[in-house]
């Protein structure tokens, strides 16, 4: 079996679009892999279609020589979008092996580990802030609608949401977002006393509304510094989080924010490669590493999960994607022995469904093992290709732009 074609597909969700790769090969076996270009990835298309010629006519059955191949090739600029895109192909290559064997992916990696996989919903009330109309959700409008949300995600069986910071400054709901997003607080990203004391009030509505059962994570992401991040742990263990999640450049400063307090610490979530996520592990800088495995590649991700595992860190995928990434994840996580939790985007356009052939199954909070050969689910072309994404900027829609 032998390559024979590779092609991008961009279709339109909303705020955002979702990407997806798909290879062709000479015995009309398709692949697909989901990717994700429009949050920092800015050029993964572009580096795709340049590395094209070394994929067409190789074997996609040998999927660790293409990697290392396509890894030799791009070593000058190893990492980063070049590595996002060697993620993309190797997950679209596993997907044409898993079909051409007829087996899922998940068997491939080593068979499941278990046979359902503990998710948690990811964004609860970040996106009913500013894209509530799209989604057809009541808006958040004021911090007391967070008590509503987190109702709705106990009613729904999950046992564990995430969510991010808000402020609700002159009644305008905001994301609190300088780290991405900018403008408030950068380049210094300081912790302010005003953003941490609305935290506060806006974790204590949340765990009253779900009570003591419901694990609770938070996101902080890139939006602060060393300081910051320490006196935001301090303040947070009256709350009794799951978890607070996260970024920072430099894994001994993680280190000495994950010594302040007693909460737990995930992180590395936008890490690229065995290599980046090394001196985390060494440094015992998170008690969660966050693997992003659209972005890594699966079998990439594998490693990095067995990596973990050797310095006792169990693992979670970063999955704020469409359904395929889902699928893709579900395959990893059922293959991992030290997998913790599964994020998920619950909510989504309404037209996010029809651009897969199959849903993931959700039962109780617990995602369900796909059965289908690869993946499990495959692109909807069709639909797809009529709904292609609008222009963007910086990866928004000009309707969402700050």
């Amino acid at each position: 079996m032998k390559i024979t074609d590779v092609e991008v597909l961009h279709c339109d969700a909303g705020w955002r679009y979702f990407s997806f790769l798909k290879i062709t090969t000479d015995e009309d076996i398709v692949g697909y892999s989901e990717f994700n270009e429009c949050f920092g990835g800015y050029g993964i298309s572009t580096v795709i279609k340049e590395l094209d010629y070394l994929v067409i006519g190789q074997d996609p059955m040998a999927h660790e020589k293409l990697y290392f191949e396509l890894y030799a090739a791009s070593r000058p600029g190893s990492g980063g979008v070049i590595g996002m895109a060697l993620g993309a192909i190797e997950n679209a290559v596993l997907d044409i092996k898993g079909k051409a064997l007829g087996l899922p992916v998940y068997k491939l990696l080593g068979g499941p580990v278990r046979d359902r996989i503990r998710l948690y919903w990811s964004h609860c009330g970040t996106y009913r802030i500013h894209q509530h109309a799209i989604l057809g959700k009541s808006p958040v409008s004021k911090m007391e609608d967070l008590a509503d949300i987190g109702r709705e995600v106990a009613e729904n069986k999950f046992s564990a949401f995430k969510t991010n910071v808000f402020l609700f400054d002159d009644g305008k709901p905001m994301l609190y977002s300088p780290g991405f997003n900018g403008p408030r607080g950068l380049p210094e990203l300081p912790s302010d006393g005003r953003v941490i004391e609305s935290l506060k009030a806006q974790m204590g509505i949340f765990r009253e509304a779900v009570g003591p059962e419901m694990d609770i994570l938070l996101d902080l992401n890139f939006n602060f510094k060393t300081e910051g991040f320490r006196k935001i742990m301090r303040a947070m263990e009256a709350f009794d989080l799951f978890w607070i999640e996260m970024d920072s450049g430099d894994a001994m400063a993680l280190k000495t924010i994950r010594d302040c307090s007693t909460t737990s610490i995930s992180s590395c979530e936008t890490l690229i490669g065995l290599r980046q996520f090394k001196p985390y592990f060494e440094n015992h800088s998170v008690d969660f590493a966050i693997i992003d495995a659209v972005w890594n590649g699966v079998a990439q991700s594998m490693k990095i999960a067995a990596m973990a595992e050797a310095y006792e860190v169990n693992i979670a995928p970063h999955n704020f994607y469409g359904h395929l990434s889902t699928f893709m994840n579900v395959n990893f996580c059922a293959a991992v022995a030290n997998f913790e939790i599964m994020e998920i985007n619950v909510e989504g356009v309404p037209w996010r469904d029809d651009m897969v052939t199959r849903l993931p199954e959700i039962i109780d909070g617990y995602l369900q093992l796909p059965t289908g050969p690869g993946w499990g689910t495959d692109v909807n072309e069709e639909f797809v290709r009529a709904h292609p994404a609008k222009e963007t900027y910086g990866g928004l829609t000009e309707s969402v732009l700050p």
